[in-house]
């Protein structure tokens, strides 16, 4: 940048001394040309260093996916060709799905036959919890009758008392005793005979619940209205499914593979450490790093430029999205050692600030590119121009490929 403006300024002092000659070459105008400009260059870069800060450490960073398959199997077709642009949801590879589809019908299968058990169950619940409503309802009758007999009992024992005590007296016969006595005797009877119909009631009873707690451990808890062998049969089946679905993949997003070595006919597992292919997305952050001084005007919001090597001649607007007030040296490592400080005084780190490329200005950038940056603050707009300048001579000075062979 100096460069270039020393570079202006020598014209026209060669037009105005030498050229023309409009004033003369002699001690006094040296010393001016001499000192005017560099007094003047060193407040101009100051000052743009302040309110129009640049930096030529600009990234183009990228989320990077590494792609691998959720089930295991052989490749039987591979539609993604490495470093072609693909939509998301296009397919990568397929895995055979035979020995998934296999398992789909097997659960399939399984889980009609739990679901016609369950329902056999079901009418065999509804029979045993009528078997225990009828059992409860005969035992209702049948203690109705112990309790009918056993009031009968008690009239006929207090009947042969009164005519004991007559006959003693001389006041009764003794056929009436004994009509008495047998009637005492029948009671009794119908009172065991109510007892023991009772006594069975009770044991069917028994029986009937018994045998709904059987049928109802056969069938098991239930999980979500289900009963607990369905909602197992169908949860593995929703698995088979999936693993099914699993042997399609698909693009993740919009995004290019890359590092595609994955062929028909290779065996692929379910492992993180060793992906069959690298995805890099379409989408990116511009991240640009400052040093700690010269942000203290910078904010998000302020519009800011970028040119990168890959794109020359290409101005890219951007606004600053946000200024990452973290780097490493603020973080002390975890340990039990005193930090070790060093004979000299470690270099103070940069900031980065994330800038957010217009939508209108929205192109395809690669991964790694590098480039520089210049944020305009809202002091000083009139000298900005100068770094607007120089920014746009820089990118052009990009299409130059320095090189000796």
């Amino acid at each position: 940048m100096d460069i270039l403006l020393l570079a202006i300024y020598a014209f026209f002092v060669w037009l105005i001394f030498f050229k023309f000659k409009w004033l003369p070459w002699n001690i006094v105008s040296q010393v001016v040309v001499i000192t005017l400009p560099v007094v003047a260059l060193t407040i101009v870069i100051l000052l743009l260093n302040v309110f129009a800060p640049t930096t030529s450490d600009v990234h183009v960073l990228k989320y990077v996916v590494n792609v691998t398959s959720q089930v295991r199997g052989k490749v039987i077709d591979v539609p993604a060709e490495g470093n072609k642009p693909m939509k998301k949801g296009d397919v990568l590879f397929r895995i055979d799905p035979t020995p998934y589809q296999l398992e789909v019908a097997a659960l399939e299968a399984k889980l009609a036959n739990a679901q016609g058990s369950s329902r056999e169950l079901d009418e065999q619940l509804t029979g045993a919890v009528a078997q225990v409503a009828a059992a409860h309802a005969a035992i209702e009758q049948a203690s109705a009758r112990v309790v009918q007999a056993t009031a009968q009992a008690e009239l006929a024992t207090k009947r042969v008392a009164q005519y004991r005590e007559l006959k003693a007296k001389g006041a009764g016969n003794r056929f009436d005793l004994e009509q008495a006595e047998t009637n005492l005797r029948e009671a009794e009877s119908a009172l065991d005979q109510a007892r023991a119909a009772e006594a069975q009631s009770r044991s069917a009873e028994g029986q009937a619940i018994a045998g709904e707690r059987q049928i109802r451990q056969k069938m098991g808890a239930k999980s979500n209205g289900e009963w607990a062998e369905i909602a197992q049969v169908r949860a593995e089946l929703d698995n088979a499914r999936w693993e099914l679905a699993q042997t399609t993949v698909v693009a993740p997003s919009d995004g290019t593979p890359i590092n595609l070595q994955l062929r028909p006919g290779s065996a692929i597992a379910p492992f993180p450490a060793f992906p069959a292919l690298t995805w890099v997305e379409n989408d990116y952050t511009v991240i640009a790093l400052f040093h700690q001084n010269e942000l203290h005007q910078v904010k998000p919001g302020d519009e800011a430029e970028i040119i990168l090597l890959t794109n020359p001649g290409e101005i890219i607007k951007a606004k600053v999205d946000s200024i990452v007030w973290a780097q490493g040296q603020g973080q002390s490592p975890l340990s039990n050692a005193l930090p070790q400080t060093g004979p000299v005084p470690i270099p103070e780190g940069r900031f980065p600030v994330k800038l957010r490329v217009d939508d209108k200005d929205k192109l395809f950038l690669a991964a790694g590119a590098r480039g520089q940056a210049a944020i305009y603050t809202e002091g000083l707009e009139v000298i900005q121009i100068l770094r607007k300048v120089l920014i746009r001579v820089s990118t052009k000075l990009n299409y130059l490929i320095l090189k000796l062979h």
